[in-house]
């Protein structure tokens, strides 16, 4: 089934866009991904190749540009989320299905690969960005669920959304159409779902 993005931000397209460096870019999880993690193309479910080429091209040129560029927190844990399932997948295509726990639990060996690989990721991560810290108390976590009601995103990007809010960054690098449904931001994307209701919607801009 097509999905009905209701488009709120403004939309750029990430293959005929340069970025500069005045621009300051929250970076999301699945760009990480794609970006910092050696097996992504082993997974289960392996990304496209507009995935694994267009983000990263895009987020080292605007590293190169020196456009300030942020990571959250929220995205690390999200990111050895991600790993931490791959590394799984990959390990049930050659010894067949295990469970989440005993993965985690009964092979030492896979669970060191598993760490080398969430080690070295992160650290990336850690190293190109800058970090959007955001405080989980009452008042940040009301914020976000308010934020359920009317925008079309999971549970960690209502909490990124607010770190992004609490410290003025309004652009994101995301291959993630949820975003598209937040208005006031910018989300820079070669997702071409997302481009066409942008386009269709008049919320595709070119700078």
């Amino acid at each position: 089934m097509a999905i009905n993005y209701t488009v709120q931000a403004d939309v750029v397209d990430i293959t005929a866009d340069t970025p500069g460096a005045e621009d300051a870019f929250l970076v999301d999880t699945n760009v990480w991904y794609w970006l910092t993690y050696s097996r992504a193309s082993q997974s289960a479910r392996p990304p496209a190749d507009y995935q694994t080429s267009n983000y990263p091209i895009y987020t080292k040129a605007a590293l190169g540009a020196g456009a300030r560029i942020f990571q959250s927190g929220l995205s690390l844990a999200e990111l050895t989320h991600l790993i931490e399932k791959a590394e799984r997948e990959i390990y049930e295509v050659a010894n067949g299905q295990i469970g989440t726990k005993e993965y985690r639990h009964n092979l030492p060996a896979e669970r060191a690969r598993m760490f080398a690989e969430v080690q070295a990721a992160c650290g990336l991560v850690t190293i190109l960005a800058e970090p959007l810290t955001v405080t989980i108390d009452a008042p940040t976590a009301n914020a976000a669920l308010n934020r359920l009601q009317t925008e079309k995103v999971d549970g960690y990007d209502l909490f990124i959304l607010e770190s992004m809010r609490s410290h003025g960054v309004v652009q994101v690098i995301t291959d993630d159409g949820d975003f598209a449904t937040v208005p006031c931001i910018q989300v820079f994307t070669a997702n071409r779902n997302v481009i066409r209701a942008a386009r269709a919607q008049r919320r595709l801009i070119t700078r």
